[in-house]
Formats: structure tokens, sequence, C-alpha cells
């Protein structure tokens, strides 16, 4: 029994999916602007995550993540570097897988892009002004009336008149309320627009993923994600969006992830407190490394980001690859109710309890470093590597050969050709009889973080340390 912590009830829930055995999820993508986060690559790997385990244990799943692909931000940053919207949105399109490529999340079974989904948010806005949940305002934008939705709230646990009384939001004349949003933005002079009832225009931002959730899920699904910050405003106005246009239930589970901080302050780009996972990635040993730290903690608690923090995760996973060294990669059924695949599922059966998981993943590792001490090659040495790997991947981590990770270098290390020049040079040293140039290279070696083993036979392995 997989159970969940709904953010709608504050409660942990049990997984029952709206059809039997199929699991549709709804997380929210990136608006491509820029290189994401590292806050944001954090989102994009748990939900990552969840489709992983929710396919492990048998479920049919189907993904839907989005992508922001025209916005108020897209807009002014093409505007600025004099390109045109789209072009500037492929750009951060391609980067971004790239970069999740990287971080070994696996792609969802839809993407659906905004600017592809303007007669669906059309639709939908059509069927709010009918339902007298939307009005034309003055100024020829389309919003949402906020004080028609009685539910509105739920999910933050706020309240209208408390929003009201502390709203920071400049008052607007156009508006009934200050509170109610933008469904449907008049078009302004030199941007994208599209033709519409209400005159030219384009989307809100919170129009988009009411759109495409129910287009590729249907009105109501299994789960709805996304990082904490976007619990207010933009999930709750999808649920009033959502709800008033259809009727319907709408996400049966909220999922959110916690924040990413620095000096425990959120990481943010308003903020300018940020790395991009591109600038991380190019300074650690290998992707794992990040993904591995970013589901070190539960998803729902905070995380504070820091280098030391990242080191950890590297000795973490040096400590589970060095337990896989030497032994034959074997296939690893995890159908055998052995009791680490037990102990693996009912942590993370227990709302995707990652930081359990992996320490279920160290004692394997600990039990596979004893089971080889006579021969790597002994039957329970292959069968407990087969099951720690298999149990890894449905993390997304020891992705990788062994040999490859310890040889895995940041950009900027050594090369792999210039250590393995200077080994040749060390063994044409050793045959000479001359120690102490064989010693300047390993010591020169051991300086760049590469470390050798001379083996019987005259082989010399090498890694990074």
């Amino acid at each position: 029994m997989i159970r969940i912590h709904n953010s709608l009830t504050g409660e942990k829930q049990e997984l029952i999916p709206v059809e039997p055995g199929h699991v549709r999820m709804y997380s929210c993508g990136m608006t491509v602007y820029d290189y994401f986060h590292v806050g944001n690559a954090r989102m994009l790997v748990v939900f990552d995550m969840v489709s992983r385990y929710l396919r492990h244990r048998g479920l049919r799943v189907t993904y839907v993540r989005n992508i922001t692909d025209v916005d108020d931000k897209i807009i002014t940053r093409a505007r600025e570097t004099g390109v045109d919207w789209r072009a500037h949105a492929a750009k951060f399109i391609a980067a971004m897988y790239e970069d999740l490529d990287a971080l070994g999340c696996l792609r969802p079974e839809k993407e659906p892009r905004a600017s592809e989904y303007i007669d669906e948010m059309l639709d939908m806005i059509r069927a709010l002004i009918e339902r007298g949940y939307a009005y034309q305002a003055t100024n020829g934008d389309v919003m949402y009336d906020v004080h028609k939705f009685a539910a509105y709230g739920k999910l933050s646990g706020k309240r209208l008149e408390d929003l009201r009384a502390g709203s920071r939001v400049e008052v607007d004349a156009a508006k009934r309320d200050p509170l109610d949003f933008v469904l449907w933005k008049s078009a302004k002079p030199g941007e994208p627009a599209w033709d519409s009832p209400w005159g030219a225009g384009r989307p809100g931002w919170h129009i988009e993923c009411s759109a495409m959730s129910v287009k590729e899920l249907g009105e109501h699904f299994d789960i709805h994600g996304g990082g904490l910050d976007l619990k207010f405003p933009h999930h709750e106005n999808e649920i009033a969006q959502t709800c008033g246009a259809t009727g319907g239930r709408f996400a049966e589970i909220w999922m959110h992830n916690g924040f990413l901080s620095i000096d425990n302050e959120k990481m943010s780009k308003s903020l300018g407190n940020f790395f991009t996972t591109r600038e991380v990635l190019a300074k650690i040993r290998h992707p794992e490394v990040l993904r591995f730290f970013l589901l070190s903690s539960q998803y729902r608690g905070p995380m504070n980001y820091s280098p030391d923090q990242l080191d950890q995760a590297e000795a973490g996973l040096n400590r589970l690859y060095t337990a896989l060294r030497d032994v034959p990669e074997v296939g690893g059924s995890l159908h055998a109710p052995t009791t680490a695949t037990q102990a693996f599922e009912a942590a993370m059966d227990d709302d995707f309890n990652t930081p359990e998981a992996i320490a279920v993943l160290q004692g394997l590792a600990r039990e596979l470093n004893t089971a080889r001490t006579g021969s790597a090659d002994a039957p329970r040495a292959k069968l407990l590597a087969g099951e720690l790997r298999a149990l890894a991947g449905v993390l997304g981590i020891l992705r990788v050969p062994s040999e490859q990770w310890f040889r895995a270098g940041a950009a900027g290390a050594i090369s792999d050709a210039d250590i393995e020049t200077r080994i040749a040079a060390r063994l044409a040293a050793r045959k000479a009889k001359n120690w102490a140039e064989s010693d300047r290279i390993r010591d020169e070696l051991a300086a760049a973080g590469v470390i050798l083993e001379d083996k019987p036979g005259g082989v010399t392995t090498w890694r990074r340390g």
C-alpha cells in the first residue's frame, strides 16, 4: 500500500488510482527563459523518482509535465537578445533536455507546450465565463472572479479576507477584486498574440496547466505535483479554474517538494542566490552526485545546498560503487521477497522516504563487502550486487559500471588519456628501475586526485579519489 502526503488534506492518503492499475500524474515543468537552477532540479528529480517507483510497483503510469514556452519572461529575454521568442524558447528547451538527461531523468509520456494548447485554453476560459466564474475587464483582459469560487484557499489554507487585508497586489481599476487573476491577456504591440472571442491576446500563466492537464489526463486524475512555491497562488488558481470550468474533482492527491536553500534562504532566481544545474554539473565528478544529493532528504522537507553536502553525496556513492567493484554484473530479480527489498519498498511506500531507502542500499553494500571477502565471484556476492543495482536503479542511481564511475572526473580534471600516458611512463620507469621517477609520477597523479593500484602481473589500474 503506497501512502502519499496530500497537501490538500494535510494527511497521508493511500494511493487508489481513479482507474485501477493506472496512475495519471501531472507536474508543473519549466518556464524556458533560462537554464534551470538546482532548486528546480530537485522538483524534476523528485517526480522522476515518483514515476520510476510507481512503475516498479507494477502500476501503469502516464506522467505529464508541461513546458511553458510563451511567457512574459521569455518575451522579455528574447527582446533583450534580439531573437524571436520561439527561437529563445527552443534554445532553452534543448538545454533543459541536456541537463535532464545528465541527471538521469526519464522523459514523461507527454510534455505539452503552452503555445500548442491555445485552443484548449480558450475552451476553458469560455466555459468559465459561461458558468459565471470569469469576466472581461475594461482593459480587455479576461479575469477569474475569485470570490465566486467558494473553496478558494483550501489547498494553501489561506482565507480571502486575510489575503485582501495583507494584499500587496497593485490596485487595478479593471479588476472587480484585487485578488482576481488573469486568464487571457489582451494583445500588446510587439508581443505574440492569438485570436480569441475577446480580442487578440495570449493566455495567462495559470490557465495553461489547467487546460493541458485536463486535455491529457482527464477532469479527475490521481496526482498533481510541483514545488512548494507553486502551492499558492499557481496551484490554488489551477483548482479554482479547473473545478469552476468542469464542475469536477480535478487532482485527487497534491504533492509538493520542499525548498532548496542556500544559507537557509530559499534558492530563487528572483533573489539572485542560485546556481544553475549546468554550473553545478560542470564542477562535480558525475551527475549522479547531484541526483543522489537531491534524493538524500525526504522530498517534502527543506534542504540546504552547499559544496560540503555534494562532497558527502559523492562519498556515499563511492561506498556503494566500491562494494560493486570487481563483482561480475548479473541481472538482479526484485520479485523474490528478500529482507532488503521488503525494507526498501516499505520505505518508499511511506510517502517516498528516499533517505530510508538509501539506508537499505547502504546495508546491502555492507553485506556485499562481507560476502565478497573470500571471492568476488561468490554466488552470494553476485546476488547481492544484482539486488543492489536493481534497487538503486529504481532511484535512478548506480547507473554506470563501477570502473567507469571511479574514472569519472569533473570538467577541468586531468583527462583519461593523460592519465594513461603517465601510467605508461611510470611503467617504463619501473622497468628501468628508476624508482624516483616512478614515485614522482604516482605522487603527481595522486595530487590530481588519481589513485593508482598496482596489481599482480604488472597491471596498474586507476580511479579518481
